[in-house]
C-alpha cells in the first residue's frame, strides 16, 4: 500500500513540454490538490502524455519505484500495450485514449442508438486534430469503431474507413454518422479546450493512487 508523501499529491508529468503536458501543468498551478515534481522518485503518481517510446521507458521507471500511472499517450503498438498489461499486475494503471467526460457520454449515446436500431445503416467516423498529432486515426476514433463493432450484435451496421483530418490547432473533433434509406443521424464531440482532457487526467490520477494493481479504463474510473 502506498502512502502520500505530503498533503498534496506529487505529480510527475511525462511529456511535460507537449500540448497536454503544458495544459496539465497549468491546471495544477491553479489547483490545491496537486503539485508538479521534476523528481520521479518523489512522485505519488505519473501522468503520461508523450510518445510510445517514452511511454515504454516511464513504465519501467514506475515499476522500479512502485508509482501508479495514468497513460493518455496514443498510437501505442502491441509491444507497448503488452508492457502496460504486464506492469498492471504490479501497479494500478489507467489507460485511456480520451479522458473527456463528453466522449464517455458520446459512447453511451452510440450504445443506445445501436441497441434501438433495427435497420441496416451505413456508418462513417471522422476525426480532426491539430497538425502535430501524428497517429491516424486517433485513439478515440479507434475506440469508437471497436465499440460499434462490439455493440452491433445483429450485424446491421456497415462501417466505412475512418477519415482523419489534421489542421490548425484543433483540440479534437469526433463525428459519427449513421445513414439509412430515410434519415441521417449524426453524433459529434468537439473539444473547445484541452482543459477537459487535462481535468479528466487529474481526476484519474487522484483516484488511481487509491486502487489496487490492475489495468483500468476511463469509464471504470469515473463510475
Amino acid at each position: 500500500k502506498r502512502f502520500l508523501r505530503s498533503k498534496m499529491i506529487e505529480l510527475y508529468i511525462n511529456g511535460s513540454s507537449g500540448r497536454m503536458g503544458t495544459t496539465i501543468n497549468d491546471l495544477v498551478n491553479a489547483n490545491d490538490e496537486f503539485k508538479v515534481t521534476d523528481n520521479l522518485t518523489s512522485a505519488d503518481v505519473v501522468i503520461d502524455f508523450s510518445h510510445p517510446s517514452s511511454t515504454n521507458k516511464i513504465i519501467n521507471s514506475c515499476l522500479k519505484h512502485n508509482i501508479p500511472m495514468v497513460i493518455g499517450t496514443t498510437g501505442l503498438n502491441n509491444d507497448v500495450l503488452e508492457n502496460i498489461d504486464i506492469a498492471s499486475k504490479t501497479l494500478p494503471i489507467v489507460l485511456a485514449a480520451n479522458m473527456s467526460i463528453g466522449v464517455y457520454q458520446l459512447k453511451d449515446s452510440l450504445k443506445s442508438f445501436i441497441k434501438k436500431n433495427k435497420n441496416r445503416v451505413n456508418c462513417s467516423i471522422e476525426e480532426t486534430h491539430h497538425l502535430k498529432k501524428l497517429d491516424k486515426p486517433s485513439g478515440t476514433a479507434i475506440e469508437i469503431e471497436n465499440l460499434i463493432k462490439d455493440e452491433d450484435t445483429l450485424n446491421l451496421i456497415s462501417l466505412s474507413k475512418t477519415v482523419s483530418h489534421r489542421k490548425d490547432d484543433i483540440s479534437g473533433i469526433h463525428k459519427v454518422i449513421f445513414t439509412d434509406k430515410d434519415v441521417t443521424y449524426t453524433y459529434t464531440h468537439k473539444a473547445i479546450s484541452r482543459d477537459i482532457f487535462g481535468n479528466g487526467a487529474l481526476n484519474c490520477a487522484k483516484k488511481v493512487i487509491k486502487l489496487q494493481p490492475n489495468l483500468y479504463t476511463f469509464e471504470r474510473i469515473i463510475n
